[in-house]
Parts: structure tokens; C-alpha cells; sequence
């Protein structure tokens, strides 16, 4: 087996390991979210967006089903942190020992930037959004039932993205910091960046101008705080780099003094002989 096939199952076997610490952390955080559960479904059902709804279940197996899904997202963020760190460790082999201490403590801001997209979601998109939806029911005399597996399940795939997105920043300054993303690029690209964001903003939005400027508004400025953290880290990644040279040069100079004394001795001894 030659060292490339070698280091491709080295690799395969370290993911490997990094996936089986998730998996065991993820299912001791089902354990804990199971009972957990059950209050947070009271907290959303008697919340001040869904006060006035009456939510019905479609099907017998739908309570079980809302359960579930409940505890499934409480344990991916309890367990965030854990696959936030495992990601780290799969990478870091390859850094440098100040990359490694430097792109370690990203990981408390990713976890905490995650759970202020969640907030941003649950608080301000998803309120909006059924605002919207109940007045424009009213409007059209049309009077809504709304299951509760529905209700959730339009109530997570509107909150966890934005828990994602809300992770840009770090994301950014963890590629600038190991110099693979340059933030000039990212001023270059604004306005495209822009466009695909304003897009991403009216996919989830209802189709109002203000709540399109609504969620805009937010990604836009995680987008500039974006390109202001990722100048940080690329100057951080420059700083190091050129330390970097300076002590390979360094050591190359010690080399050829060295091989220079050891070649006048190997003289000064044939001379001698």
C-alpha cells in the first residue's frame, strides 16, 4: 500500500471517529431533549404568535410526530458546540500550531451567533410571516385550520436556516484567517452578494416590501460585519505568514552556516592528514 492510499484511509478513519463522538453526544442530547420537550411545545402553543390559533392534529400519530421533531431540534443545539469542535479537530492536522489555537476560539461565537439567528427567527421573522398570513386569510374571508405538525414544522424551517445563516461571520473569518478566502474578493462581489441575499430574503419572506426590507436589513449588516471580521483574520493570516518565512529563512541560513563550518573542518582535517 503506498503512503497516499495510506493517508486517504488515515483520513477516512479520523472522519469516522469524528462522526461516532456526534453521534453518541447527539444521542445523549435526545435524552436530556426528551424531557425538555414538552414544555417547549406548551411555550410555543401558548405564545403570543399562536394565542389566537387553535392548533389541530390531522392525524393520530401528528402529536408523537411534533414531539419528535422538538426533541430532535433541541438536541442538534445542544450538540452544535460538540460538532463545532469535531469539524475543528477533523481540520486542524493540516494548521499550524497558531492556526489551531487561533481558529479554537471561533467555536463559543459560531455556537452563540447560531442561537441569535434562532432568536431572530423565532421573535421577529416567524411572527411577521404569520401576521401576514392570518391578515391576508381575513382579507380573502377564508378561515384557516392549521395542523400542529404543519404549524412546526413551517415554524423550523424558517428558524434553524437563519440559525445557520447567522454563522456567516465566523464562517468568513475562519477561511480568511487560513488564508483561503481574501476579503477583497468579498467587497468586489458586494452587490452580487447582495442580490443573492435580497433573493434568499424574498424566498422566505411574505410578499411585502416591508418584510422583504425586514429580513434584508440583517443579512446585509452580517454581511459588511462579514467583510470587517474576514479583513481581520486575512491580516492575522498575512502577519503569520510572513513570521512564517522569516523563520524558514532563518533556519535555511543556520543550514548553510552549518554546512559551511562542516565543510571547512572536512579541509582543515585533509589538510592535516
Amino acid at each position: 500500500m503506498n503512503p497516499q492510499e495510506l493517508t486517504v484511509i488515515e483520513h477516512i478513519e479520523e472522519l469516522r471517529k469524528r462522526l461516532v463522538i456526534c453521534a453518541v453526544f447527539f444521542i445523549l442530547a435526545l435524552i436530556v431533549s426528551f424531557y425538555f420537550a414538552k414544555p417547549i411545545i406548551k411555550h410555543i402553543q401558548y405564545s403570543e404568535q399562536a394565542e389566537q390559533l387553535t392548533l389541530n392534529a390531522f392525524n393520530v400519530g401528528d402529536p408523537l410526530t411534533v414531539y419528535l421533531e422538538v426533541t430532535f431540534v433541541v438536541a442538534f443545539i445542544i450538540t452544535s458546540p460538540i460538532i463545532l469542535y469535531q469539524l475543528w479537530a477533523f481540520i486542524t492536522p493540516g494548521l499550524h500550531e497558531t492556526e489551531r489555537k487561533a481558529t479554537l476560539k471561533y467555536i463559543p461565537y459560531a455556537f452563540l451567533l447560531f442561537v441569535a439567528g434562532l432568536a431572530f427567527g423565532y421573535y421577529i421573522l416567524f411572527p411577521n410571516i404569520m401576521n401576514f398570513m392570518m391578515q391576508l386569510s381575513d382579507d380573502l374571508n377564508i378561515q384557516q385550520t392549521i395542523g400542529i405538525n404543519e404549524y412546526f414544522g413551517f415554524l423550523f424551517k424558517l428558524v434553524v436556516p437563519f440559525g445557520i445563516i447567522f454563522e456567516l461571520p465566523v464562517v468568513m473569518l475562519f477561511l480568511a484567517r487560513l488564508g483561503i478566502l481574501n476579503p477583497q474578493l468579498m467587497v468586489k462581489f458586494r452587490k452580487y452578494s447582495y442580490f443573492v441575499l435580497f433573493v434568499l430574503a424574498v424566498l422566505v419572506a411574505p410578499p411585502d416590501i416591508i418584510s422583504y426590507i425586514l429580513i434584508s436589513i440583517p443579512l446585509f449588516v452580517l454581511y459588511e460585519i462579514s467583510i470587517v471580521i474576514a479583513r481581520i483574520g486575512y491580516k492575522k493570516y498575512q502577519v503569520a505568514e510572513e513570521m512564517r518565512r522569516q523563520e524558514e529563512k532563518e533556519i535555511e541560513q543556520k543550514i548553510r552556516v552549518e554546512e559551511l563550518l562542516a565543510e571547512q573542518r572536512r579541509q582543515i582535517e585533509e589538510m592535516n592528514q
